[in-house]
């Protein structure tokens, strides 16, 4: 891995792996990343909940895969900055010999990848889902993952960063086409359709005018990313519905975000 110096970290431009920080609570962001999302939440106050069932949903699939679907592989694609409850810290409470790749091109990210997560059965590749093909062939995937074994795909909170479908859908489908019979998708994504008509108004404004580089779906668009795989039950559901823990859980309004995990089967 290559090593992160401080004047790659820029504190003056938006990163959105600590303005997520910032929502989920965390201590490792700038006043710039402060700003933006103080300006997200006042379009869409519900966010900082969001942020957190986001995470709720991770480790919960996660559990889902290494406890039940007998996942040992994870590419935990768009990862953010560590918080409790990363991807290897669910994984391997559940299956010790659990082995996990994080991908992310923040320099802050990496920085942090390198002081706490290095080596062994943990590793970072500096990429971005845009570009599949480079995350594939990096030296630390193929070092720490057999991609002749089933591995678990995640994609949490990074979906609605791509504006364009077809970008997406096609990164996706590279990553799908590179995995076994047996891999699993667990993804989630940003949605209107939760909200009442004035909230998503604002929404569309605010991207309109620049403030929120976001791009939700709506449930047909995030279940295009799901085609061909087989839906894990409940299937398509708000993040806080899928499989959830606990009673006292937020409504679908107040995360505003959908989740879901598929399985590929034998005949894709």
């Amino acid at each position: 891995m290559a090593r992160v110096t401080s004047d790659q970290v820029d504190p003056h431009t938006v990163s959105p792996a600590r303005r997520w920080n910032y929502w989920l609570g965390g201590k490792d962001h700038y006043q710039v990343d402060r700003d933006s999302g103080d300006q997200i939440a006042a379009v869409y106050p519900a966010v900082w909940t969001a942020a957190r069932q986001g995470r709720a949903f991770h480790n919960r699939a996660v559990r889902y895969l290494a406890a039940e679907a007998g996942i040992r592989q994870f590419l935990d694609i768009g990862t953010g900055l560590p918080a409790p409850g990363n991807t290897h810290e669910v994984a391997q409470q559940v299956a010790p010999d659990a082995k996990v790749v994080y991908v992310d091109n923040d320099p802050m990210v990496l920085a942090h990848a390198r002081a706490l997560m290095v080596g062994g059965t943990t590793t970072y590749v500096d990429a971005d889902l845009r570009d599949p093909e480079k995350i594939l062939r990096a030296d630390e995937l193929t070092a720490t993952l057999d991609l002749s074994q089933p591995v678990g795909i995640l994609l949490i909170n990074v979906l609605h960063f791509i504006a364009d479908d077809e970008q997406a859908r096609s990164a996706i489908g590279a990553l799908l086409e590179a995995v076994v019979p047996g891999s699993h998708l667990v993804a989630t994504v940003g949605t209107r359709d939760f909200v009442p008509p004035e909230v998503s108004a604002r929404i569309l404004a605010a991207q309109d005018s620049g403030r929120a580089e976001l791009w939700p779906r709506d449930r047909a668009g995030f279940a295009r990313f799901f085609d061909g795989l087989d839906l894990v039950e409940p299937g398509i559901t708000a993040v806080c519905d899928w499989r959830p823990d606990r009673e006292d859980r937020p409504q679908p309004i107040e995360v505003s975000s959908y989740g879901a995990v598929g399985r590929k089967p034998s005949h894709r």
